[in-house]
């Protein structure tokens, strides 16, 4: 018993002795081991300043072991970190790239980010129709950013457009036309880049706190003055419970602020694909569509609520009915089009397939998925019927991506249907591959009796 008590006492004078010598360390300036700052975050520990640079000039040096890192991310996830740790962190990572220079732009600077989810487009609508507005739109896309079909697969869906642009070319066209769509550029927050590979491969990818570095980091080295968030949740977004979507938008704005910059985030619906077609080249169609006006009421409604936000945190419009107005009037009037028109073309696409959609290739078939019952939509999987359709676009032995593929004329929720109609049109080449892609969109779709309630597109602002 005797020896316990000298082996406790022993333990405890050694963890203390641990702790004054760090402290000490900390006075002196002298670097925390990796191994401390795993520990401390894993007791829940609020990392100073300081560690948190020495932690991203690390990555950037590549003088923390990958297994460590990985163990450090590890902690973040289930500990999480604050608000202050968070904001310091965006800060860092970004300026461990380049950061990009927009002064000598006189307009408001805004980006819109979209958690991305089955059918949305918005984000490529909005970055041509509020440029249209008088706001500089500068929208760059990184690996984390693509849900199932990215948007920039499907702007390559036009012959020629070219979406990895240097930094040079970002901001040359951002100067000329207020606007630029473009993959995200190497210099930008490499050490996000690397911080992303690794919650990828240890299944941390959901870290609150590490999407918001992600989201924040990225946009302000790249110009933003300030964001709108759109964080979706849903069967058709990679997150599905709306509490932790209310999380992400509460952490993006709360986070922002304390790094003296504007936000705005939506919460919104994505149980259902958003809009009426899913596929790489049906959407842009889609999005010519919505730029001349025309399109699914769902789409244009999330469209018009983005956008007037955007607007009005850009000081466009000074209140809700002039940013809806604004943003009304310039996609009326043919003028956010024409600004979509000149961005494909800045960006080396051919125009006439914007001019004359018509031109995009054909599948070989398109065929009903007929209703099985007469009754009401109550319930669409779309994260099922995404993966249906990445079933069919995917041919054996091509090795790429069939742009012509996909749905249209989607039924959604609420929607009456006879037994035989039509709940989708599905557009395809290989016969091979449809089957197993149909077991996907006949179980996407339920139906039953009565008419279900319908819920509200946007959940929650949080501002």
């Amino acid at each position: 018993m005797f020896e316990v008590r000298i082996f406790v006492r022993t333990a405890i004078f050694l963890i203390f002795e641990c702790q004054m010598n760090r402290k000490k360390a900390a006075a002196k300036g002298i670097q925390p081991s990796f191994a401390y700052l795993i520990e401390k975050k894993r007791e829940c520990e609020e990392f100073t300043d300081g560690e948190v640079r020495y932690i991203v000039e690390s990555i950037l040096s590549n003088t923390i072991p990958s297994y460590q890192l990985s163990a450090l991310i590890m902690a973040i996830y289930f500990q999480g970190l604050s608000a202050q740790e968070t904001a310091v962190l965006s800060e860092e990572v970004m300026l461990s790239g380049e950061v990009v220079d927009l002064t000598d732009i006189g307009k408001p600077k805004i980006s819109l980010y979209a958690t991305g989810g089955v059918g949305d487009k918005t984000a490529i609508v909005l970055t041509a129709l509020v440029s249209a507005c008088g706001v500089v739109v500068p929208s760059v896309v990184g690996e984390d950013e693509n849900f199932i079909f990215g948007n920039l697969k499907k702007l390559s869906a036009i012959p020629g457009f070219k979406t990895d642009l240097s930094v040079k070319e970002f901001v040359q066209q951002l100067k000329n036309i207020d606007c630029c769509y473009c993959a995200q550029p190497q210099q930008i927050t490499p050490v996000d880049t690397i911080l992303h590979q690794m919650r990828q491969a240890t299944a941390t990818v959901a870290s609150i706190p590490l999407i918001t570095e992600s989201i924040l980091s990225k946009r302000l080295a790249v110009g933003s003055e300030n964001l709108v968030v759109d964080v979706k949740w849903g069967n058709g977004s990679f997150i599905k419970n709306l509490e932790d979507a209310r999380q992400l938008a509460r952490s993006i704005t709360r986070v922002a602020r304390s790094l003296q910059r504007r936000c705005v985030a939506l919460v919104t619906d994505m149980n259902q694909p958003l809009g009426d077609t899913i596929g790489t080249a049906l959407e842009i169609q889609e999005v010519i569509e919505l730029l001349q006006g025309r399109g699914s009421e769902d789409l244009k409604e999330l469209i018009l609520k983005l956008g007037m936000e955007m607007v009005r945190l850009a000081g466009v419009s000074g209140s809700t009915l002039s940013a809806k107005q604004t943003v009304l009037r310039h996609l009326n009037d043919g003028s956010a089009f024409e600004r979509f028109r000149e961005m494909v073309k800045a960006q080396g696409g051919d125009v006439t397939y914007v001019d004359h959609p018509d031109k995009f290739p054909k599948t070989k078939y398109v065929r009903k998925l007929p209703a099985p019952k007469r009754g009401y939509i109550h319930g669409i999987n779309a994260g099922m019927l995404a993966k249906g359709v990445d079933i069919l676009s995917q041919p054996e032995n091509t090795g790429e991506m069939d742009t012509a593929v996909g749905i249209t004329q989607l039924k959604k929720i609420g929607s009456q249907v006879k037994q035989g109609d039509p709940l989708m049109m599905i557009h395809y080449n290989d016969h091979s591959r449809l089957d197993t892609a149909l077991e996907y969109l006949r179980s996407a779709c339920k139906l039953a009796p009565k008419r279900p309630v319908l819920s509200e597109l946007v959940v929650e602002r949080v501002a």
